[in-house]
């Protein structure tokens, strides 16, 4: 198999600049971006992408899902593709780094193959999944998860935002409901490069981390459900306090992720409080529990031991209660020889670079079952990932992109 030498690199300022200019589309209030998925801002991102990709020779088809996958042709026509990409939606305050680095970085391996005019054997396949956020349609990875047929495709058409309009439905009127059939796509390796979303790459001065496994995940939404009344009148002992249920159940959360160190993780994070009066006691109460662990075992004892103590609290104060799983997905190992490609990769262009667990969800949990997936991660500032403030620098992108670059092209084998 052959393997591009060290001396081949992307070109920094170039995907710095598409990174830029694609922030300019659904921009934020403090910097970063609200490009929630099936937007017209997200339509609009699409259509950016899908100019850049067929100006670098690539063709552009997009599935049901709305899924776009952007073509570079191998000199083997029965060679299996290598894809590489991430997603181009943002959380509602989100930054401009996570996931569009990793769909732009791709854009610009093309780009510098190009420049090179460097042949494949294999196919090149740059991919922006639809809706890996999750933020506006639960759950995350929705498009990456039909792929991989963890979820059936109406069921996906019929997930609702906060107003009740149906991802279907909305799919559509942007105009990027594709005709291809989901899943179809058969793969020779698939590689995702992100921001690391955590602090450890940079606290450790380390230039790439070596993504070999990423945690699992539940995400619980919670109902408790007590009795308005007056804040003044209502004597302490006579309250069924839905709120104050709400913020046992957030210790909760808390001692039982704290009960499973280094690795186990747990927060409340979404919360709806009704009828959100500063004078009337909270009578509902809908939050959402984020819990994780890279072990699966450990992750089934948190979901077991908060369930359980949910009813407890419940019950004390005289309240009901409701538990349903949103979302889920395993622990995932990613496949070794994707990451010794990666690990190949940092080495033979000197960069410093550690393996790490991926504490986020990412398309490529999903793509791992279906194709042999790996990942790439590069430092950003104070870990701060999800919030406008999110920031990288120009020497991080580019490394990320460079050992992306060559893990990519070793494995789609460069042709003399």
């Amino acid at each position: 198999m052959a393997a591009p030498g060290e001396n081949l690199r992307i070109n920094a300022d170039r995907l710095w600049e598409v990174i830029h200019e694609m922030a300019k589309i659904g921009p934020g209030v403090a910097g970063g971006n609200n490009r929630q998925t099936l937007t017209d801002e997200d339509g609009e991102g699409r259509h950016l992408f899908k100019r850049w990709c067929e100006e670098a020779g690539m063709s552009v088809a997009v599935d049901q899902m709305g899924t776009m996958f952007a073509m570079r042709p191998g000199t083997d026509p029965d060679a299996l593709p290598v894809y590489v990409g991430s997603h181009l939606d943002t959380q509602p305050t989100g930054g401009r780094y996570d996931g569009v680095l990793g769909v732009l970085s791709g854009l610009e391996i093309v780009r510098t193959l190009n420049d090179l005019g460097i042949r494949t054997k294999h196919p090149i396949v740059v991919t922006n999944w639809t809706n890996e956020e999750g933020t506006r349609f639960a759950p995350a990875m929705l498009a990456s998860g039909v792929f991989a047929g963890v979820h059936e495709l109406e069921w996906a058409y019929d997930r609702r935002d906060k107003e009740g309009k149906r991802f279907g439905d909305e799919l559509q009127r942007i105009g990027w409901k594709g005709d291809e059939p989901v899943g179809g796509r058969k793969m020779k390796a698939f590689f995702e490069l992100h921001i690391e979303q955590g602090p450890i790459l940079e606290d450790e001065g380390i230039d790439i981390g070596v993504v070999t496994h990423g945690q699992g995940l539940k995400w619980l939404q919670v109902t408790i459900t007590g009795k308005e009344s007056h804040t003044g009148s209502t004597p302490m002992p006579k309250r069924r306090n839905a709120g104050l249920g709400m913020a046992r159940v957030m210790e909760l959360v808390h001692e039982v992720a704290m009960d499973y160190q280094p690795n186990a993780v747990g927060a409340i994070g979404h919360v709806e409080i009704h009828p959100n009066s500063r004078n009337i006691i909270p009578g509902k109460a809908v939050f959402t529990i984020d819990i994780r662990s890279p072990d699966k075992k450990t992750l089934d004892t948190m979901d077991a031991r908060i369930r359980e103590g949910i009813a407890t609290i419940c019950e004390a104060m005289d309240i009901s209660h409701e538990v349903e799983q949103v979302g889920h997905f395993d622990p995932v190992t990613f496949d070794e020889g994707c990451v010794n490609a990666i690990r190949r990769a940092a080495e033979r262009l000197g960069y410093s670079h550690r393996d790490i667990v991926s504490g986020a969800g990412h398309d490529a949990c999903w793509i791992n079952r279906v194709a042999p997936t790996a990942m790439v991660m590069c430092p950003c500032v104070d870990g701060l990932s999800h919030n406008e403030a999110e920031e990288i620098s120009k020497e991080w992108a580019q490394a990320g992109a460079d050992v992306l670059f060559h893990a990519v092209v070793e494995t789609a084998e460069i042709v003399e």
